[in-house]
């Protein structure tokens, strides 16, 4: 799977800047192939970003499939699924900040393992619950794995990302960039492999996805360091209350939430204008294919255009204005009343831009954190940045929903999604080139 990835990869070419800037190349400095930009990471970046790949992989072989398993299987209640699902996502989102402190304190390599022991457990555990109880338990177990290991990785390839800029490579960006093209990759793998299982049962698709994470913990007591040269252990209390006083911090946050918001949107207004537009929800499976395979293949060369063009603040309100610009193409196309195949375009549209948007926003975001924590906190603001987006998103989905059952014009609530991301647009710090931000109370 690796070696796929890597060739396909290959295909694309990226820029290496001289001294990581955005907007800025040196003079004669050559483009390096993506396969070059590989070979040259360090042997740490490439497990991490493997990792990405196998997390999502053994993720989404068996969560897509979860309500339906719950809703046939186990004879759930639909407010009861919903509410399992909740849990997962509140146990994983929610708890992030957690995962991060946990990673300061004690590094990367003990929280990566304990929360891929806990993802084996939670998967095996989930195979073979049958009464509602177990379930639950199964399931917070796997959502509490996620906001372990997902901080400790994500927060180590952001500050190896910031390393790798420093030393020449280029802009830190590329390898973000290379990170997400990794988890979507996985993303786009686990539904078919998870599908395939299925057609034995669902204890098979959870088996396998706990066997992902077997390899994943072998490959992490294998080759993950004991101690990672540069990565500062804090000891210190404290961290939580200076990140809510850094204003720049939670401005991020907040732009990043209205993004997770958006993405959200795939899941809750998509479905309904889809709906209308077709008469059933069976072209969603195409559009969310179309997600997956545009962030694959082109992530790399947007992140070179924006890499050579912006900074990350620009490169974030770029991100954020297509973004907004896909909710106004449907409310803009909604007076119309369009079905059929050409009253799936509009919602093609808004897929197509949200995801060049997300291309955007998310190594953007990524890559901005280093700069704006503590010296020893990255971990506890990369999840802070996970966990105070996923409280926007749980409250703006909220809204959203009684929005769309309000009532209103077709066009009314696509109009206000459109407003939410054009508008916290004024929220994003002010880049500041290099600088340690931490602490900024302006």
């Amino acid at each position: 799977m690796t070696g796929l990835i890597s060739r396909v990869l290959a295909r694309r070419s990226a820029p290496a800047s001289g001294d990581g800037t955005p907007g800025e190349t040196t003079p004669g400095a050559p483009r390096a192939s993506t396969w070059r930009l590989w070979r040259d990471l360090s042997p740490l970046l490439r497990l991490l970003i493997v990792t990405q790949l196998a997390f999502n992989v053994g993720f989404y072989a068996v969560l897509p499939f979860l309500a339906e398993h719950l809703g046939t299987a186990i004879g759930m209640a639909g407010w009861l699924v919903g509410f399992v699902l909740g849990l997962r996502t509140f146990s994983q989102q929610g708890l992030f900040v957690v995962g991060g402190s946990l990673v300061d304190r004690y590094g990367v390599r003990p929280v990566v393992l304990a929360g891929c022991v806990l993802r084996i457990a939670g998967f095996a555990w989930l195979g073979y619950a049958e009464a509602s109880w177990a379930v639950i338990g199964a399931v917070l177990v796997i959502g509490f794995a996620a906001a372990l290991f997902s901080p400790a990785v994500e927060s180590e390839v952001a500050r190896q990302a910031v390393v790798w800029e420093e030393e020449g490579h280029g802009s830190r960006t590329r390898l973000l960039a290379l990170f997400s093209v990794a988890g979507q990759a996985g993303a786009f793998v686990g539904p078919l492999l998870g599908a395939l299982l299925l057609a034995v049962d669902f204890r098979t698709a959870c088996l396998a996805g706990a066997a992902v994470f077997v390899l994943v913990l072998a490959g992490h007591v294998w080759l993950m360091p004991q101690h990672i040269p540069g990565r500062v252990r804090t000891r210190e209390k404290g961290g939580v209350r200076l990140l809510l006083r850094n204003r720049r911090f939670l401005g991020l946050c907040c732009a990043y939430g209205t993004y997770l918001l958006a993405y959200n949107q795939l899941y809750l207004a998509l479905p309904d204008e889809v709906q209308r537009a077709a008469g059933s929800q069976a072209p969603l499976s195409w559009l969310f294919a179309l997600s997956s395979v545009l962030v694959v293949f082109a992530q790399l060369p947007v992140t070179r255009w924006a890499g050579d063009r912006l900074d990350l603040r620009r490169s974030m309100t770029a991100g954020l204005l297509l973004i907004a610009s896909g909710f106004a193409v449907v409310a803009a196309a909604s007076p119309a009343g369009w079905t059929g195949t050409a009253g799936l375009l509009p919602a093609a549209g808004f897929v197509v831009l949200l995801t060049v948007g997300q291309m955007l926003v998310v190594p953007a975001a990524r890559a901005w954190v280093p700069d704006l924590a503590e010296e020893g906190r990255i971990g506890l603001y990369m999840g802070a940045l996970s966990s105070v987006s996923g409280l926007i998103v749980l409250a703006g989905s909220a809204a959203t929903g009684s929005l769309l059952e309000a009532g209103l014009p077709a066009a009314v609530p696509w109009l206000a999604l459109a407003a939410v991301p054009a508008l916290t647009v004024t929220l994003l710090p002010r880049w500041k080139e290099r600088a340690r931000e931490a602490g900024a109370t302006a």
